[in-house]
């Protein structure tokens, strides 16, 4: 591998994203100098299906692929692991000889993060909200957490049929709901989830009101700029357990750095760095 890694992340509002900041630290850790790109197709003035091939061929050791693209770069890439086509949708993409290659580290960010807050605790019957590329990674690590009822809302409600038919597939038994409206689903939930950009910076708002949260146990969001959303205050305000989308963030970030360099990574000196604001040129 070059002295230089090359590494960019494909995706709309992505200009609060912490990723460069973390590869870049990531590479320090080990020595190595880290570029890492935010490649928008709309500033470049480039369609996904454009920009994608550009990268492929311009010496990008890898991608991110974040918000609206997972699913589409999902068609471009060879993807091994039969989970991750399961889920059909990649945020990690790696240029080698053999083609590009794709990856789920939202997967398992996800489960990561989960883990570091509820540790063992079973998730109870979900609501999620969203069913995109970042809803299908977060509703497969739910079913590695024991998952037995999901209920899943999405504007696109075939895309939500489809989400469901594919974790039943994977996990019979389970006890699936669809709909278009989340707060139609929220009755008898434990854990409520939001996977849409709601809430993010430039889309403001939450995904549900705070008074639908009553009863449930616990939250989380995959949005992380900000991290404190407002549907993470209100879960707050009404006594939920608050898993933030920073630690998803965290999580996906070490793993995906595993897979473009296959460098050992210091975790608590990263997450040090990164709240002090460091950076590296």
């Amino acid at each position: 591998m070059p002295d230089t890694i090359r590494l960019g992340l494909i995706g709309d509002n992505i200009a609060k994203s912490q990723s460069p900041r973390l590869h870049r630290l990531a590479g320090a850790q080990n020595g190595r100098r880290v570029t890492y790109d935010s490649l928008v197709p709309a500033e470049i003035g480039l369609e996904f299906d454009a920009l994608f091939a550009h990268v492929a061929g311009a010496g990008y050791r890898g991608v991110n692929v974040t918000y609206p693209y997972k699913e589409r770069a999902s068609a471009k890439v060879v993807i091994d692991d039969p989970l991750v086509r399961a889920i059909g949708a990649v945020n990690t993409v790696v240029f080698d000889a053999g083609g590009p290659h794709g990856y789920n580290t939202d997967h398992s960010g996800f489960i990561a993060a989960y883990r570091r807050v509820r540790g063992a605790a079973d998730p109870g019957p979900v609501l999620m909200i969203g069913a995109g590329g970042v809803g299908k990674a977060v509703a497969f690590g739910l079913i590695a957490l024991g998952l037995a009822e999901i209920r899943i809302a999405d504007r696109d409600l075939p895309k939500a049929e489809a989400l469901a038919a594919a974790l039943t597939a994977a996990r019979p038994g389970l006890i699936t709901r669809t709909g278009t409206e989340a707060e139609a689903l929220a009755d008898g939930a434990a854990g409520i989830i939001n996977c849409t950009p709601v809430g993010m910076v430039g889309y403001g708002g939450t995904p549900l009101p705070r008074a639908r949260m009553a009863g449930a146990g616990w939250v989380f969001d995959a949005v992380y700029t900000p991290v404190d959303t407002q549907f993470l205050q209100d879960a707050a305000a009404e006594g939920l357990q608050v898993i933030s989308g920073y630690e998803l963030f965290f999580g996906q970030g070490v793993d995906a750095w595993a897979i473009f360099a296959g460098l050992p990574l210091d975790e608590a000196r990263m997450r040090r760095e990164l709240a002090e604001g460091k950076d590296v040129a």
